[in-house]
């Protein structure tokens, strides 16, 4: 008992980070908000990295039999240009808005562990800085982004490339993991009095579902990647055909990740679509409650349809034909909400702002999406077009169809709220329309490309096969949404320079967080809010709506709190990531290096439950 009395104050004793400004203050920060801004400008780093990856193919396969890059190299950036997009763009953009909004959308001050929020972070940085030391230490991994054996196996692939790609998605998915749990419990828990679950905003319940698929789903794919990794470092033969082992036991492992991890991506866009299209319709999201029910129905089948991806491995009609059915049956509840969008549209005083035009532009190009997939659900035409340029483009309708526009509507929306600066509305249009032709001209050529034959994952072709057109008019879409992209970042960076200041409720909107500063304060509401309609804000402004329920919120929120306890910084996180991050070199380079770096993370975990909670005082209007 005395030496836990000792270890603790000394944990205590030592100096407490400061929160308030600097360098420092943003490496220490618990502050989900702060979380949320390093999540937004690091996954667009990687996202431009992911970017000229794709350039750099498409240039590649503008024409025939071009040698502007090497197959070597084709397939390395293939690899790394999925990886980096999925891993390490999509998903962490998607999780800026969760970090920064999610508090926000419930009436919450944070999150429910603010310190394993920010671990999180630090995990997915490391995670990704590590995945892309191998372009540096002897080339990444060529195997594709799936990993499949034998082309990831070390008698095949003798480099180091696989093992930096496994271990930096291994690092990257804890911090993903743990930040699933963290949104669980902060959407359950820490909701404002009177938010009811059916009073959710749809973003949060999308956010809570994709949390659960990530929790469900995340460590299939964790012991599919330990096990290719115990091949090749520790010589167990879990994948050798001739030890007798099968190789599709790792296709199914990453599958029953692989197809849950579209729903992680797609549905945090439904939710985003669902908080944008009531707000510039002016009317309330049609089919609410029919909405929540279809989130949850998408993410429980679709935990049961991830053997159409194996199709062409040999299961047998019987099995084929049950994933068939049930990926024509999710079908069903994602066309319920695109008959909700509309409804939510249909007589509406609509306004076309830069965020719902991209708004719009989803619905469309998921449309396309979705139906692309229908047709790649029947096992029969599935065998035809498997292995060609149609799936690379149903794929893209669906993740940048879906993703992308709806990631660049949350910036054209929120990014007020989180910057304090509006954004330029006509170079928001302006990028809306170039980023729409860019990519309609780069995808949808390929849905043709493949029923013409072409296969995926060629790095030339030759002439006269009726490839060349379609593949030019690809290329040129790629470079025009290149294009939109500068011109949205550009928009980004200077409306935080010069960009007019934004109102706490610039778009008349309908949820809390436009009832608060633009950007948020540090302690997010003065009193927590007590809700009393699902549509809060909008209620409150127009109290004819409410039946006597405002009034009664509105006493409760009459005076701030004069003091609110808020948690302070902590080195702990990071320092727990970097031991696992220089760990990890050490697991490849020397065992010692690997031994020291987990001592670190362990040395971390002990400051981190002993170092106490560092809470501070903050007073509304800037005092601590």
């Amino acid at each position: 008992m005395a030496t836990i009395t000792v270890e603790r104050s000394f944990w205590q004793a030592l100096p407490k980070p400061k929160a308030e400004s600097g360098f420092w203050s943003w490496v220490t920060t618990v502050d989900h908000k702060r979380i949320g801004i390093l999540y937004f400008w690091t996954s667009i780093v990687f996202f431009l990295i992911g970017g000229v990856e794709a350039l750099l193919m498409r240039l590649q396969l503008a024409g025939p039999n071009q040698t502007i890059i090497g197959p070597d190299l084709f397939n390395q950036l293939f690899t790394m240009h999925a990886t980096t997009m999925i891993f390490l763009a999509i998903m962490p953009l998607t999780a800026s808005f969760f970090n920064y909004f999610i508090p926000l959308l419930i009436g919450a001050r944070d999150v429910a562990f603010p310190k394993l929020n920010a671990f999180s972070y630090w995990m997915f940085l490391l995670g990704g800085i590590f995945l892309n030391s191998s372009w540096f230490l002897g080339g990444p991994s060529d195997a594709g982004w799936f990993g499949y054996p034998n082309y990831s196996l070390k008698e095949y692939n003798p480099g180091l490339g696989v093992d930096f790609w496994i271990i930096g998605l291994l690092l990257t998915g804890i911090g993903t993991l743990v930040s699933g749990f963290n949104f669980i419990v902060t959407i359950l828990n820490m909701r404002a009095p009177g938010m009811s679950l059916m009073r959710l905003p749809m973003f949060a319940w999308t956010t809570m579902v994709t949390s659960f698929l990530i929790v469900f789903s995340f460590p299939v794919i964790t012991v599919a990647l330990l096990l290719s990794l115990f091949d090749r470092l520790f010589g167990t033969l879990l994948f050798d055909i001739f030890a007798g082992s099968d190789l599709t036991v790792y296709h199914h492992l990453f599958w029953v990740f692989g197809h849950p991890e579209v729903y992680i991506i797609v549905l945090p866009a439904m939710g985003i679509v669902s908080e944008i299209l009531p707000v510039f319709s002016r009317k309330p999201l049609f089919g609410y409650s029919v909405m929540v029910f279809s989130t949850m129905l998408i993410g429980f089948v679709g935990f049961g349809v991830w053997s159409h991806h194996l199709f062409t491995v040999g299961m047998g009609p019987v099995v084929n034909t049950v994933f068939a059915l049930a990926t024509m049956i999710i079908a069903v509840p994602t066309g319920i909400k695109m008959f909700n969008w509309i409804g939510t549209l249909y007589g509406g005083r609509i306004r076309f702002t830069a965020a719902m035009m991209y708004a719009l532009g989803f619905l469309a190009l998921f449309l396309i999406g979705g139906l692309t997939g229908v047709m790649l659900s029947a096992a029969p035409s599935n065998a035809q077009i498997h292995h060609t340029y149609f799936v690379v483009g149903h794929f893209h309708y669906v993740m940048i169809g879906g993703a992308l526009f709806s990631l660049i509507a949350a910036i054209h929306y929120w990014g007020p709220k989180m910057f304090g600066r509006m954004l330029d509305e006509r170079l928001g249009k302006i990028g809306f329309w170039t980023l729409f032709v860019g990519f309609n001209m780069t995808f949808f050529p390929m849905n043709i490309l493949g029923v013409l034959g072409m296969p995926r994952r060629i790095y030339t072709y030759a002439a006269g096969m009726g490839f060349e057109t379609w593949n030019a008019i690809s290329t040129v879409g790629a470079l025009i949404m290149g294009l939109s992209i500068l011109i949205t970042l550009y928009n980004l960076l200077t409306s935080l320079r010069r960009g007019e200041p934004a109102p706490a409720d610039p778009w008349d909107g309908r949820t809390l967080e436009w009832t608060i500063p633009s950007p948020v304060p540090e302690y997010n509401f003065a009193r927590i809010p007590h809700v009393s309609s699902r549509d809060e804000l909008w209620v409150r402004k127009h109290p004819q709506l409410a039946h006597g329920a405002v009034a009664e919120t509105a006493a409760a929120e009459e005076a701030p709190e004069e003091a609110i306890v808020m948690p302070g910084g902590s080195y702990m996180p990071l320092l727990v990531a970097l031991g696992l991050f220089v760990g990890s070199y050490g697991l490849l380079y020397y065992m010692p290096v690997f031994w020291g770096g987990i001592a670190v993370s362990l040395l971390g975990l002990v400051g981190w439950a002993l170092e106490g909670d560092n809470l501070r005082i903050v007073r509304p209007g800037g005092s601590h």
